[in-house]
């Protein structure tokens, strides 16, 4: 966890589970809006080429730079950049990796985020599908986070989030150009 302002008040601690959190201040779930985030989807095929069998996917997992709980490529919103552009620079920059991003989301999540002072706020995550073509061992985050690729049912066994457990299990790649761009 981050380091505080001297003086900050948080009502949050670093110990506690971020439910117990919102159990103990309710109003702080209701109190403000949703925080928008983008997230990606990344993908590959095993063997080349796009399968019907939905066995031969793999998804990219990667672990939260703080606790280390498995999570998918996400940020906030960026100025001038559209939604699934965000979602591409989380990719490159969290994982290393580019492709063909998809315009549309292929589903959201929704999950509590604990903010540097302390805070819990709730954010919805509109996920972007990425059909990775290219790694790359040097990018933004390289050593602080651990990267895997798995099956969709491992990916979902891995992260915490129901809804986004729910989303890679029955993930199958939108494939057509007229939602489609290639990023990179």
């Amino acid at each position: 966890m981050k380091s505080r302002k001297k003086g900050a008040k948080s009502y949050a601690g670093p110990s506690k589970p971020l439910l117990k959190q919102l159990a103990e201040r309710p109003e702080k779930l209701f109190s403000a809006a949703f925080r928008q985030q983008y997230g990606a989807l990344c993908f590959r095929y095993r063997n080349g080429g796009p399968e019907t069998d939905h066995s031969e996917i793999e998804v990219l997992v990667v672990t939260t730079r703080d606790s280390g709980r498995w999570i998918i490529p996400k940020g906030w919103p960026m100025k001038k950049k559209k939604p699934h552009e965000a979602a591409a620079i989380e990719a490159w920059e969290e994982a290393g990796v580019r492709g063909t991003v998809s315009k549309q989301p292929v589903g959201r999540y929704t999950y509590l985020k604990e903010l540097d002072d302390g805070d819990v706020v709730p954010c919805i995550v509109d996920i972007f599908q990425i059909e990775v073509d290219r790694t790359q061992g040097q990018f933004r985050e390289v050593g602080q986070r651990v990267l895997d690729w798995v099956s969709p049912d491992e990916a979902a066994r891995r992260v915490r989030e129901l809804e986004l457990k729910s989303l890679l299990v029955d993930f199958r790649p939108r494939h057509g150009k007229r939602q489609r761009k290639k990023k990179g």
